[in-house]
Protein backbone atom coordinates (compact mmCIF):
# COMPACT_ATOMS: atom_id res chain seq x y z
CA UNK A 1 0.00 0.00 0.00
CA UNK A 2 1.28 3.41 -0.92
CA UNK A 3 1.54 6.39 1.08
CA UNK A 4 -1.29 8.70 1.53
CA UNK A 5 -1.17 12.32 0.02
CA UNK A 6 -1.14 13.76 3.71
CA UNK A 7 2.46 11.64 4.65
CA UNK A 8 0.69 8.67 6.94
CA UNK A 9 1.14 5.11 6.34
CA UNK A 10 -1.90 3.38 4.66
CA UNK A 11 -1.77 0.79 7.45
CA UNK A 12 0.75 -1.03 9.48
CA UNK A 13 0.81 -5.24 9.86
CA UNK A 14 -0.60 -6.52 13.20
CA UNK A 15 2.98 -8.36 13.66
CA UNK A 16 6.41 -7.86 11.84
CA UNK A 17 7.02 -10.07 8.63
CA UNK A 18 2.68 -10.73 8.45
CA UNK A 19 1.71 -11.04 4.84
CA UNK A 20 -2.21 -9.63 6.09
CA UNK A 21 -2.69 -6.77 4.06
CA UNK A 22 -3.01 -3.19 5.96
CA UNK A 23 -6.09 -1.16 6.98
CA UNK A 24 -7.70 2.38 6.56
CA UNK A 25 -9.41 4.30 9.69
CA UNK A 26 -12.78 5.53 8.36
CA UNK A 27 -11.53 9.35 8.17
CA UNK A 28 -9.08 7.99 5.83
CA UNK A 29 -11.27 6.30 3.81
CA UNK A 30 -13.66 9.29 3.67
CA UNK A 31 -10.81 11.67 3.38
CA UNK A 32 -9.34 9.73 0.23
CA UNK A 33 -12.55 9.72 -1.16
CA UNK A 34 -13.53 13.69 -0.65
CA UNK A 35 -9.88 14.31 -2.46
CA UNK A 36 -10.59 11.60 -5.74
CA UNK A 37 -14.22 13.47 -5.84
CA UNK A 38 -13.48 16.75 -5.65
CA UNK A 39 -10.26 16.31 -8.41
CA UNK A 40 -12.28 14.65 -10.85
CA UNK A 41 -16.02 16.41 -10.65
CA UNK A 42 -14.18 19.44 -9.57
CA UNK A 43 -17.00 20.92 -12.25
CA UNK A 44 -20.44 19.62 -13.21
CA UNK A 45 -23.27 20.69 -14.89
CA UNK A 46 -26.67 18.83 -14.18
CA UNK A 47 -30.08 19.39 -15.08
CA UNK A 48 -33.03 18.07 -12.92
CA UNK A 49 -35.94 19.00 -11.07
CA UNK A 50 -35.27 20.91 -7.05
CA UNK A 51 -37.55 18.56 -4.18
CA UNK A 52 -38.09 19.74 -0.74
CA UNK A 53 -36.03 23.06 -0.61
CA UNK A 54 -35.17 25.08 2.99
CA UNK A 55 -33.41 27.33 4.05
CA UNK A 56 -31.48 27.14 6.87
CA UNK A 57 -31.34 30.04 10.24
CA UNK A 58 -27.59 30.22 8.99
CA UNK A 59 -28.96 31.52 5.83
CA UNK A 60 -27.62 28.65 3.68
CA UNK A 61 -29.48 26.83 1.22
CA UNK A 62 -30.42 22.45 0.81
CA UNK A 63 -32.07 20.74 -1.42
CA UNK A 64 -32.40 17.49 -3.34
CA UNK A 65 -32.00 17.22 -7.31
CA UNK A 66 -33.51 14.74 -8.69
CA UNK A 67 -34.63 13.17 -12.17
CA UNK A 68 -36.65 9.95 -13.08
CA UNK A 69 -34.48 7.25 -11.32
CA UNK A 70 -31.74 8.77 -8.79
CA UNK A 71 -31.27 11.78 -6.57
CA UNK A 72 -28.52 14.38 -5.66
CA UNK A 73 -28.11 16.06 -2.19
CA UNK A 74 -27.52 19.76 -3.02
CA UNK A 75 -26.24 22.69 -1.10
CA UNK A 76 -25.94 26.43 -1.87
CA UNK A 77 -23.76 28.36 0.55
CA UNK A 78 -25.29 31.61 2.37
CA UNK A 79 -22.80 33.85 0.36
CA UNK A 80 -23.53 32.23 -2.96
CA UNK A 81 -27.63 31.58 -2.44
CA UNK A 82 -28.20 35.51 -2.38
CA UNK A 83 -26.69 36.00 -6.02
CA UNK A 84 -28.33 32.77 -7.30
CA UNK A 85 -30.44 34.34 -11.02
CA UNK A 86 -33.23 31.45 -9.28
CA UNK A 87 -34.18 30.79 -6.31
CA UNK A 88 -34.92 27.02 -5.37
CA UNK A 89 -38.88 25.90 -5.76
CA UNK A 90 -40.45 22.98 -5.22
CA UNK A 91 -40.51 21.07 -8.51
CA UNK A 92 -39.10 23.71 -10.43
CA UNK A 93 -36.77 21.95 -13.40
CA UNK A 94 -33.23 24.29 -13.74
CA UNK A 95 -29.65 23.62 -14.65
CA UNK A 96 -26.91 23.87 -11.74
CA UNK A 97 -23.42 24.20 -11.85
CA UNK A 98 -20.83 23.02 -8.79
CA UNK A 99 -18.43 20.57 -7.38
CA UNK A 100 -19.23 17.46 -6.15
CA UNK A 101 -17.91 16.83 -2.54
CA UNK A 102 -18.30 13.70 -0.06
CA UNK A 103 -19.56 14.53 3.45
CA UNK A 104 -18.14 12.13 5.82
CA UNK A 105 -20.08 13.16 8.16
CA UNK A 106 -23.05 10.62 7.22
CA UNK A 107 -21.51 8.86 4.00
CA UNK A 108 -22.72 11.13 1.09
CA UNK A 109 -21.67 12.66 -1.46
CA UNK A 110 -23.37 16.04 -2.59
CA UNK A 111 -22.85 19.08 -5.26
CA UNK A 112 -22.15 22.45 -3.86
CA UNK A 113 -23.71 24.55 -6.00
CA UNK A 114 -22.49 28.03 -7.49
CA UNK A 115 -24.55 28.96 -9.89
CA UNK A 116 -28.82 28.20 -10.92
CA UNK A 117 -31.04 28.79 -14.22
CA UNK A 118 -34.45 27.13 -15.32
CA UNK A 119 -33.91 24.55 -17.52
CA UNK A 120 -36.45 25.46 -20.40
CA UNK A 121 -39.09 27.88 -21.21
CA UNK A 122 -40.89 25.70 -19.79
CA UNK A 123 -40.18 25.61 -16.37
CA UNK A 124 -39.88 29.40 -16.24
CA UNK A 125 -43.79 29.47 -17.53
CA UNK A 126 -44.95 26.50 -14.95
CA UNK A 127 -43.14 28.77 -12.02
CA UNK A 128 -44.74 32.12 -13.89
CA UNK A 129 -47.90 30.91 -13.46
CA UNK A 130 -47.65 29.43 -10.30
CA UNK A 131 -46.10 32.66 -9.09
CA UNK A 132 -49.25 34.71 -10.62
CA UNK A 133 -51.79 32.67 -8.73
CA UNK A 134 -50.59 32.48 -5.64
CA UNK A 135 -49.40 36.66 -5.29
CA UNK A 136 -53.24 36.63 -6.82
CA UNK A 137 -54.87 34.82 -4.00
CA UNK A 138 -52.96 37.34 -1.72
CA UNK A 139 -55.11 40.23 -3.36
CA UNK A 140 -52.22 42.23 -5.35
CA UNK A 141 -54.04 42.17 -8.48
CA UNK A 142 -56.93 43.17 -7.19
CA UNK A 143 -58.75 46.14 -9.23
CA UNK A 144 -59.64 48.16 -5.93
CA UNK A 145 -56.25 48.48 -5.89
CA UNK A 146 -55.30 50.18 -8.54
CA UNK A 147 -54.90 54.33 -8.57
CA UNK A 148 -56.51 56.68 -11.06
CA UNK A 149 -53.75 58.00 -13.72
CA UNK A 150 -53.41 61.75 -13.30
CA UNK A 151 -54.49 63.72 -16.48
CA UNK A 152 -51.71 66.28 -16.94
CA UNK A 153 -48.88 65.25 -14.87
CA UNK A 154 -46.18 68.08 -13.50
CA UNK A 155 -42.96 65.49 -13.02
CA UNK A 156 -42.72 61.84 -14.24
CA UNK A 157 -40.22 59.57 -13.04
CA UNK A 158 -38.93 57.12 -15.12
CA UNK A 159 -36.96 53.42 -14.20
CA UNK A 160 -34.99 51.70 -16.82
CA UNK A 161 -31.92 51.55 -18.28
CA UNK A 162 -29.66 54.92 -18.93
CA UNK A 163 -28.11 53.76 -21.97
CA UNK A 164 -30.95 52.18 -24.12
CA UNK A 165 -33.24 53.00 -27.05
CA UNK A 166 -36.00 53.10 -23.88
CA UNK A 167 -35.34 56.58 -22.59
CA UNK A 168 -34.67 57.95 -25.73
CA UNK A 169 -37.72 56.91 -26.72
CA UNK A 170 -39.96 57.98 -24.08
CA UNK A 171 -37.98 61.30 -23.95
CA UNK A 172 -38.84 62.14 -27.31
CA UNK A 173 -42.55 61.11 -27.17
CA UNK A 174 -43.03 63.13 -23.99
CA UNK A 175 -41.27 66.14 -25.69
CA UNK A 176 -43.54 66.08 -28.92
CA UNK A 177 -46.87 65.56 -27.08
CA UNK A 178 -46.47 67.91 -23.90
CA UNK A 179 -43.18 68.75 -21.83
CA UNK A 180 -43.13 67.87 -18.55
CA UNK A 181 -39.99 67.40 -16.37
CA UNK A 182 -38.53 63.84 -16.37
CA UNK A 183 -36.71 62.13 -13.33
CA UNK A 184 -34.31 59.19 -14.54
CA UNK A 185 -33.62 56.52 -11.96
CA UNK A 186 -31.12 54.31 -14.03
CA UNK A 187 -30.89 50.73 -13.62
CA UNK A 188 -30.15 47.20 -14.62
CA UNK A 189 -33.07 45.86 -16.81
CA UNK A 190 -31.98 42.44 -17.32
CA UNK A 191 -29.94 39.75 -15.07
CA UNK A 192 -29.35 38.87 -11.34
CA UNK A 193 -28.98 42.16 -10.20
CA UNK A 194 -31.87 43.76 -12.40
CA UNK A 195 -34.69 42.98 -10.11
CA UNK A 196 -33.19 44.44 -6.86
CA UNK A 197 -32.30 47.62 -8.38
CA UNK A 198 -35.90 47.81 -10.12
CA UNK A 199 -37.38 47.43 -6.26
CA UNK A 200 -35.31 49.89 -5.00
CA UNK A 201 -35.80 52.55 -7.81
CA UNK A 202 -39.98 52.02 -7.04
CA UNK A 203 -39.41 52.77 -3.18
CA UNK A 204 -37.17 55.79 -4.24
CA UNK A 205 -39.58 57.62 -5.97
CA UNK A 206 -42.52 56.05 -3.45
CA UNK A 207 -39.92 57.92 -0.99
CA UNK A 208 -39.47 61.68 -2.04
CA UNK A 209 -41.50 64.30 -0.07
CA UNK A 210 -42.90 67.44 -1.83
CA UNK A 211 -44.83 70.59 -0.99
CA UNK A 212 -47.30 69.40 -3.27
CA UNK A 213 -47.43 67.64 -6.76
CA UNK A 214 -44.91 68.60 -8.85
CA UNK A 215 -43.14 71.42 -6.34
CA UNK A 216 -39.72 71.13 -5.63
CA UNK A 217 -39.90 70.40 -1.82
CA UNK A 218 -38.51 73.38 0.14
CA UNK A 219 -35.10 72.44 1.15
CA UNK A 220 -34.29 72.30 -2.54
CA UNK A 221 -34.41 68.46 -2.77
CA UNK A 222 -35.88 66.70 -5.94
CA UNK A 223 -39.95 67.00 -6.36
CA UNK A 224 -42.27 64.09 -5.89
CA UNK A 225 -43.43 62.50 -8.97
CA UNK A 226 -46.47 62.63 -10.17
CA UNK A 227 -46.73 59.21 -12.34
CA UNK A 228 -44.02 56.45 -12.53
CA UNK A 229 -42.88 54.55 -15.58
CA UNK A 230 -40.88 51.39 -15.25
CA UNK A 231 -39.82 50.55 -18.71
CA UNK A 232 -37.88 47.91 -20.74
CA UNK A 233 -37.29 47.10 -24.66
CA UNK A 234 -38.09 43.42 -25.86
CA UNK A 235 -37.11 40.17 -25.14
CA UNK A 236 -36.71 36.63 -24.49
CA UNK A 237 -38.69 35.71 -21.55
CA UNK A 238 -35.36 34.80 -19.74
CA UNK A 239 -34.54 38.60 -20.85
CA UNK A 240 -37.58 39.51 -18.73
CA UNK A 241 -37.44 37.55 -15.71
CA UNK A 242 -36.44 40.20 -13.57
CA UNK A 243 -40.13 41.83 -13.71
CA UNK A 244 -41.83 38.66 -12.79
CA UNK A 245 -39.43 38.63 -9.46
CA UNK A 246 -41.76 38.65 -6.25
CA UNK A 247 -40.19 41.67 -4.87
CA UNK A 248 -40.32 43.66 -7.87
CA UNK A 249 -44.17 42.64 -7.74
CA UNK A 250 -44.44 43.30 -4.24
CA UNK A 251 -43.32 46.72 -4.84
CA UNK A 252 -45.10 48.00 -7.75
CA UNK A 253 -48.12 47.00 -5.98
CA UNK A 254 -47.45 48.76 -3.27
CA UNK A 255 -46.45 51.84 -4.67
CA UNK A 256 -48.48 55.09 -3.94
CA UNK A 257 -47.40 57.09 -6.98
CA UNK A 258 -49.87 55.92 -9.83
CA UNK A 259 -47.76 53.56 -12.05
CA UNK A 260 -47.66 52.45 -15.64
CA UNK A 261 -45.92 49.35 -16.84
CA UNK A 262 -44.40 48.85 -20.12
CA UNK A 263 -42.41 45.78 -20.55
CA UNK A 264 -40.88 44.64 -23.47
CA UNK A 265 -43.78 44.38 -27.06
CA UNK A 266 -47.50 44.52 -27.18
CA UNK A 267 -47.16 40.27 -26.53
CA UNK A 268 -44.91 40.11 -24.14
CA UNK A 269 -46.61 40.07 -20.26
CA UNK A 270 -44.87 40.35 -16.85
CA UNK A 271 -46.11 40.28 -13.04
CA UNK A 272 -46.01 43.63 -12.76
CA UNK A 273 -48.29 44.70 -15.75
CA UNK A 274 -51.31 42.38 -13.02
CA UNK A 275 -49.77 44.92 -10.47
CA UNK A 276 -49.30 48.05 -11.64
CA UNK A 277 -52.19 50.93 -11.93
CA UNK A 278 -51.73 50.57 -15.84
CA UNK A 279 -50.32 48.44 -18.55
CA UNK A 280 -48.97 49.76 -21.70
CA UNK A 281 -48.06 47.59 -24.07
CA UNK A 282 -44.41 49.51 -25.50
CA UNK A 283 -42.67 52.07 -23.43
CA UNK A 284 -43.70 54.52 -26.05
CA UNK A 285 -47.55 53.78 -25.39
CA UNK A 286 -46.48 54.15 -21.82
CA UNK A 287 -45.47 58.11 -22.58
CA UNK A 288 -48.72 58.85 -24.67
CA UNK A 289 -50.77 57.68 -22.02
CA UNK A 290 -48.93 59.74 -19.53
CA UNK A 291 -49.78 62.61 -21.41
CA UNK A 292 -52.00 64.43 -23.82
CA UNK A 293 -51.20 65.86 -26.86
CA UNK A 294 -50.28 69.81 -26.24
CA UNK A 295 -51.73 70.43 -30.00
CA UNK A 296 -55.00 68.41 -29.30
CA UNK A 297 -55.26 70.43 -25.95
CA UNK A 298 -55.02 73.68 -27.83
CA UNK A 299 -57.73 72.97 -30.31
CA UNK A 300 -59.64 71.54 -27.93
CA UNK A 301 -59.48 74.88 -25.74
CA UNK A 302 -60.02 77.02 -28.76
CA UNK A 303 -63.49 74.76 -29.41
CA UNK A 304 -64.37 75.30 -25.65
CA UNK A 305 -63.47 79.05 -26.14
CA UNK A 306 -65.45 79.26 -29.13
CA UNK A 307 -68.76 77.66 -27.78
CA UNK A 308 -68.23 79.55 -24.38
CA UNK A 309 -68.35 82.88 -26.46
CA UNK A 310 -71.47 81.59 -28.66
CA UNK A 311 -73.25 80.33 -25.23
CA UNK A 312 -72.67 83.68 -23.79
CA UNK A 313 -73.71 85.77 -26.88
CA UNK A 314 -77.08 83.69 -27.28
CA UNK A 315 -77.97 84.27 -23.43
CA UNK A 316 -77.11 88.14 -23.95
CA UNK A 317 -79.51 87.97 -27.14
CA UNK A 318 -82.30 85.95 -25.38
CA UNK A 319 -82.25 88.30 -22.31
CA UNK A 320 -82.16 91.19 -24.95
CA UNK A 321 -85.88 90.06 -26.47
CA UNK A 322 -86.78 89.14 -23.04
CA UNK A 323 -85.95 92.80 -22.29
CA UNK A 324 -87.68 94.37 -25.12
CA UNK A 325 -90.81 91.88 -24.40
CA UNK A 326 -90.81 93.20 -20.95
CA UNK A 327 -90.61 97.04 -21.92
CA UNK A 328 -93.70 96.48 -24.03
CA UNK A 329 -95.58 95.05 -21.66
CA UNK A 330 -94.87 98.04 -18.94
CA UNK A 331 -96.99 100.82 -18.70
CA UNK A 332 -95.77 104.73 -19.18
CA UNK A 333 -94.06 105.70 -15.62
CA UNK A 334 -96.25 108.90 -15.38
CA UNK A 335 -99.48 107.00 -16.24
CA UNK A 336 -98.77 104.58 -13.47
CA UNK A 337 -98.16 107.15 -11.17
CA UNK A 338 -101.47 109.18 -11.79
CA UNK A 339 -102.91 105.43 -11.25
CA UNK A 340 -101.00 105.53 -7.98
CA UNK A 341 -102.49 109.19 -6.87
CA UNK A 342 -105.71 108.54 -7.34
CA UNK A 343 -105.80 104.76 -5.69
CA UNK A 344 -104.61 106.68 -2.27
CA UNK A 345 -106.75 109.58 -2.79
CA UNK A 346 -109.58 106.77 -2.81
CA UNK A 347 -107.99 105.19 0.24
CA UNK A 348 -107.63 108.18 2.16
CA UNK A 349 -111.49 109.29 1.41
CA UNK A 350 -112.51 106.01 2.40
CA UNK A 351 -111.02 106.03 5.40
CA UNK A 352 -111.68 109.38 6.98
CA UNK A 353 -115.45 108.39 6.19
CA UNK A 354 -114.75 105.17 8.22
CA UNK A 355 -113.12 107.47 10.76
CA UNK A 356 -116.13 109.80 11.40
CA UNK A 357 -118.44 107.06 11.29
CA UNK A 358 -116.42 105.36 14.48
CA UNK A 359 -116.23 108.28 16.13
CA UNK A 360 -119.95 108.88 15.60
CA UNK A 361 -120.97 105.45 17.41
CA UNK A 362 -118.91 106.11 20.06
CA UNK A 363 -120.27 109.06 21.21
CA UNK A 364 -123.57 107.55 20.87
CA UNK A 365 -122.31 104.77 23.28
CA UNK A 366 -120.64 107.15 26.17
CA UNK A 367 -123.88 109.26 26.11
CA UNK A 368 -126.14 105.73 26.67
CA UNK A 369 -123.41 105.06 29.17
CA UNK A 370 -123.79 108.26 30.89
CA UNK A 371 -127.06 108.00 31.50
CA UNK A 372 -127.63 104.40 33.02
CA UNK A 373 -124.47 105.85 35.26
CA UNK A 374 -125.88 106.74 38.98
CA UNK A 375 -124.85 109.36 41.37
CA UNK A 376 -121.63 108.53 42.74
CA UNK A 377 -123.71 109.65 46.87
CA UNK A 378 -126.22 107.76 46.28
CA UNK A 379 -124.18 104.42 45.75
CA UNK A 380 -122.35 105.41 48.80
CA UNK A 381 -125.62 105.60 50.79
CA UNK A 382 -126.40 102.22 49.25
CA UNK A 383 -123.39 101.03 50.31
CA UNK A 384 -122.70 102.30 54.04
CA UNK A 385 -126.90 100.77 54.88
CA UNK A 386 -125.72 97.22 53.38
CA UNK A 387 -122.85 97.80 55.63
CA UNK A 388 -125.26 98.20 58.86
CA UNK A 389 -127.20 95.73 58.26
CA UNK A 390 -124.28 93.07 57.54
CA UNK A 391 -123.15 94.39 61.42
CA UNK A 392 -125.90 93.82 63.41
CA UNK A 393 -126.51 89.90 61.62
CA UNK A 394 -123.11 89.87 62.52
CA UNK A 395 -123.21 90.74 66.33
CA UNK A 396 -126.31 88.63 66.95
CA UNK A 397 -124.62 85.67 65.13
CA UNK A 398 -121.50 86.32 67.14
CA UNK A 399 -123.79 86.81 70.57
CA UNK A 400 -126.04 83.70 69.80
CA UNK A 401 -122.88 81.20 69.22
CA UNK A 402 -121.10 82.75 72.87
CA UNK A 403 -124.55 81.43 74.09
CA UNK A 404 -124.62 78.39 73.22
CA UNK A 405 -120.68 77.42 73.75
CA UNK A 406 -121.38 79.21 77.53
CA UNK A 407 -124.55 76.58 78.24
CA UNK A 408 -121.83 73.88 77.10
CA UNK A 409 -119.16 75.11 79.14
CA UNK A 410 -121.47 74.96 82.28
CA UNK A 411 -122.41 71.66 81.49
CA UNK A 412 -119.18 70.07 80.96
CA UNK A 413 -118.11 71.77 84.24
CA UNK A 414 -120.83 70.13 86.37
CA UNK A 415 -120.17 66.96 84.89
CA UNK A 416 -116.58 67.29 85.47
CA UNK A 417 -117.17 68.03 89.41
CA UNK A 418 -119.46 64.75 89.50
CA UNK A 419 -116.57 62.56 88.32
CA UNK A 420 -113.23 63.95 90.24
CA UNK A 421 -111.79 61.97 92.48
CA UNK A 422 -111.84 64.60 95.09
CA UNK A 423 -115.68 63.36 95.66
CA UNK A 424 -114.26 59.98 96.62
CA UNK A 425 -111.59 61.03 99.17
CA UNK A 426 -114.62 63.10 100.45
CA UNK A 427 -116.78 59.57 101.52
CA UNK A 428 -113.96 58.56 103.24
CA UNK A 429 -111.57 56.76 101.13
CA UNK A 430 -107.82 57.87 101.02
CA UNK A 431 -105.12 57.54 98.01
CA UNK A 432 -101.87 56.08 98.78
CA UNK A 433 -98.67 57.47 96.85
CA UNK A 434 -95.37 56.52 97.21
CA UNK A 435 -92.34 58.67 97.65
CA UNK A 436 -92.01 59.63 94.21
CA UNK A 437 -95.95 60.41 93.81
CA UNK A 438 -96.54 57.15 91.65
CA UNK A 439 -99.93 55.40 93.21
CA UNK A 440 -99.94 52.11 95.34
CA UNK A 441 -102.66 50.26 94.55
CA UNK A 442 -101.42 46.92 95.81
CA UNK A 443 -99.98 46.17 99.13
CA UNK A 444 -97.07 44.06 97.41
CA UNK A 445 -96.01 47.30 95.65
CA UNK A 446 -94.90 48.54 98.88
CA UNK A 447 -92.12 46.80 100.27
CA UNK A 448 -91.97 46.65 104.07
CA UNK A 449 -91.22 49.85 106.00
CA UNK A 450 -91.56 51.85 103.06
CA UNK A 451 -93.00 55.50 103.39
CA UNK A 452 -95.86 56.82 101.67
CA UNK A 453 -97.89 59.70 101.65
CA UNK A 454 -101.62 59.34 102.21
CA UNK A 455 -104.13 61.81 101.03
CA UNK A 456 -107.72 62.88 102.46
CA UNK A 457 -109.88 65.04 101.61
CA UNK A 458 -108.84 67.51 103.93
CA UNK A 459 -105.06 67.28 103.69
CA UNK A 460 -101.82 64.62 103.24
CA UNK A 461 -100.39 62.75 105.90
CA UNK A 462 -97.01 60.73 105.64
CA UNK A 463 -97.08 57.14 106.96
CA UNK A 464 -94.63 54.21 107.32
CA UNK A 465 -95.75 50.29 106.36
CA UNK A 466 -94.59 48.15 108.79
CA UNK A 467 -96.82 45.34 110.32
CA UNK A 468 -94.62 45.19 113.69
CA UNK A 469 -95.66 48.43 114.96
CA UNK A 470 -99.45 48.06 113.07
CA UNK A 471 -102.46 48.41 116.13
CA UNK A 472 -104.04 45.17 116.96
CA UNK A 473 -106.89 44.72 114.34
CA UNK A 474 -110.23 44.61 115.67
CA UNK A 475 -112.40 41.68 115.59
CA UNK A 476 -113.94 41.49 111.85
CA UNK A 477 -117.54 41.49 111.94
CA UNK A 478 -119.51 38.31 110.81
CA UNK A 479 -120.17 39.04 107.39
CA UNK A 480 -123.88 38.86 106.11
CA UNK A 481 -125.01 35.71 104.15
CA UNK A 482 -124.56 36.70 100.00
CA UNK A 483 -127.74 35.64 98.19
CA UNK A 484 -126.81 33.45 95.67
CA UNK A 485 -125.08 34.78 93.27
CA UNK A 486 -124.63 38.26 94.36
CA UNK A 487 -121.14 39.43 93.58
CA UNK A 488 -118.81 40.45 96.37
CA UNK A 489 -118.00 43.93 97.44
CA UNK A 490 -115.15 45.43 94.88
CA UNK A 491 -112.46 46.58 96.74
CA UNK A 492 -112.64 50.38 97.42
CA UNK A 493 -108.71 51.01 96.56
CA UNK A 494 -109.44 49.46 93.30
CA UNK A 495 -112.27 51.69 92.96
CA UNK A 496 -110.80 55.01 93.88
CA UNK A 497 -108.48 54.42 90.84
Amino acid sequence: MQEDSSGATGGAAEAAGSNAPPFLTVTQLAQRLKATVESQFDFVRIRAEISRPTRAASGHLYFTLKDERNTLDGVCWKMVAGSLGVQPEEGLEVIVTGKLTIYGGRSKYQIVVQTMEMAGEGAMLKQLEERRRRLAAEGLFDPERKQPIPRMPAVIGVVTSPTGAVIRDILHRLTDRFGVRVLLWGTLVQGPDAAGQVARAIRGFDSIMADGPGDRPADGGLPRPDLVIVARGGGSLEDLWAFNEEEVVRTVADCRIPLISAIGHETDTTLIDFAADRRAPTPTAAAEMAVPVRADLMSRIVEIEARIRGGIAQRLEQATQALRAAERGLLNPAEMVERRAQAVDLAVAGLERGLQQRLSAAALRLTDLGARLRPPERRFAEVAAELGNLGSRLDHAIGTQLDRRGAALDQTGRLLEANSFQRVLERGFALVTAGDGTPVKRAAEAPDGAEVQLRFADGNRAARLDPDTAPAARPAKPARARKAGAKPPADPQDSLF
